[in-house]
């Protein structure tokens, strides 16, 4: 159960209320307290996390397949895309497939050499979903075409490297291949361009103010909070698991801390220092909003290790997240540390749900399903030979005949853009 402070504690230690100067915050705005507080374990984000790894996985591997004529592609070029599933390195993709038999169904082709190559493509439901979720893709495209331009809005230059992007596309609900089928259609907002470091990014053309509202100030508007509005004082949600237990001084520190100027993340804030709590608030900021531009409102810690220079972030940003457990809490499941937004949740459930959420749920409980069957004996291993000459001759030929996958293009910056099979660090 989630305490939250707003309401809990609110008249002794009121951390919504406008700024009203004093001593302690008059310090802090010109330095960084040293207030440590300890990272608690919430079995009920946990579970949100728990099983992420699997779904993201699963999913971009439909959209690969999904992504050439047939909807079926052999298993060896499957493995080249593994460096963007975040399996285990010791995990073969046809292992992970093979646990899914509600989602992948397995068949072999004879190569030219006479042996047996596995084959993957969609079960019927699989593809069905699939083609559900397309469908709401472009129905909210606007959704997500904003999405985009909020996030490089966040940056300095309004521009990111393809592969950060990439990085967070799931999160954010971007299609699989965005660089192909969203930015080309808006010509207008998005263009790519060659980075200093010759890699590919994508620049946001034009600045749009009414998308620069953060979701606290969008939030603070809608519950008429005039006086922090018009102070800029805004405080964030806050609480933490049953139990947690605050100290004296960290709560003193915490109230003061929520009643410090906000600093916008759509504005300039290259006037703050650094050292001082007003910049932590400042980066605190930052994440809250980014974590709000995605689906279910969490990341892993690594997907935004890139975005320092781009954000103007000091040395050790991500410290901020640590330093207040009541805003993220910091789940390590899954051999990771992905980062979940509190407020977002009650327990285990998403207060507001974006449809995409949705249809990540069916594919969840559609793999579940299929790794419980598995377990009793209902799916056996078959080489599919129904068809397969079918394949041989309609398939087989056009495969080994070449054909270019969905990161390359003859006539753009994007024949020389390649996906994010490694993890790009930030300099």
């Amino acid at each position: 159960m989630v305490r939250w402070l707003l309401s809990a504690i609110k008249g002794k230690y009121d951390f919504s209320h406008g700024f009203k100067g004093g001593g302690f915050s008059y310090e802090q705005r010109f330095s960084l307290v040293n207030v440590k507080l300890k990272w608690a374990k919430d079995g009920a984000l946990d579970s949100v996390v728990a099983g992420e790894r699997d779904l993201k996985a699963a999913c971009i591997l439909v959209s690969i397949i999904c992504s050439v004529p047939r909807c079926c592609l052999p298993v060896y070029h499957l493995s080249r895309c593994r460096g963007q599933l975040g399996l285990p390195h010791d995990l073969k993709i046809s292992t992970f497939m093979r646990r899914y038999p509600t989602v992948f169904d397995e068949f072999h082709v004879l190569d030219s050499g006479g042996t047996s190559v596995p084959w993957f493509r969609l079960t019927t439901d699989a593809l069905n979903l699939h083609h559900e979720e397309l469908s709401l893709v472009q129905q909210y495209q606007g959704d997500i075409v904003d999405r985009l331009r909020k996030l490089l809005m966040l940056t300095k230059d309004r521009t990111l490297p393809l592969q950060t992007v990439d990085q967070l596309r799931w999160d954010m609900g971007l299609p699989y291949d965005y660089h192909h089928s969203l930015i080309p259609y808006f010509p207008e907002l998005f263009i790519l361009v060659r980075l200093p470091d010759d890699r590919v990014g994508v620049t946001l053309q034009s600045w749009d103010d009414s998308l620069a509202m953060s979701q606290l100030e969008k939030n603070a508007a809608f519950q008429q909070r005039n006086e922090s509005i018009r102070d800029g004082t805004l405080a964030f949600p806050i609480g933490f698991t049953r139990g947690f237990g605050l100290k004296r001084k960290c709560i003193e520190w915490l109230e003061e801390w929520q009643r410090l100027p906000y600093t916008s993340p759509y504005s300039d804030a290259s006037n703050l220092d650094p050292r001082t709590d007003v910049s932590e608030k400042r980066i605190v900021g930052v994440f809250h909003e980014l974590l709000h531009l995605t689906i279910l409102k969490k990341t892993e810690r690594q997907n935004v290790s890139n975005l320092r220079k781009p954000l103007a972030l000091p040395q050790k940003f991500t410290k901020v997240f640590e330093r207040h457990p009541g805003i993220f809490y910091i789940s390590k499941k899954s051999d990771t540390q992905t980062v979940v937004l509190r407020e977002a949740y009650d327990r285990n459930q998403l207060m507001k749900k974006h449809p995409l959420a949705d249809i990540r749920e069916r594919y969840s409980r559609m793999m579940r399903k299929g790794l419980l069957d598995r377990s009793k004996g209902l799916y056996k291993q078959h080489t599919g030979a129904s068809g397969t000459h079918d394949l041989l001759s309609n398939v087989g030929g056009r495969y080994n005949s070449g054909f270019k996958s969905e990161g390359e293009s003859d006539n753009n910056l994007l024949s020389e853009y390649e996906s994010d099979d490694e993890t790009y660090t930030s300099h």
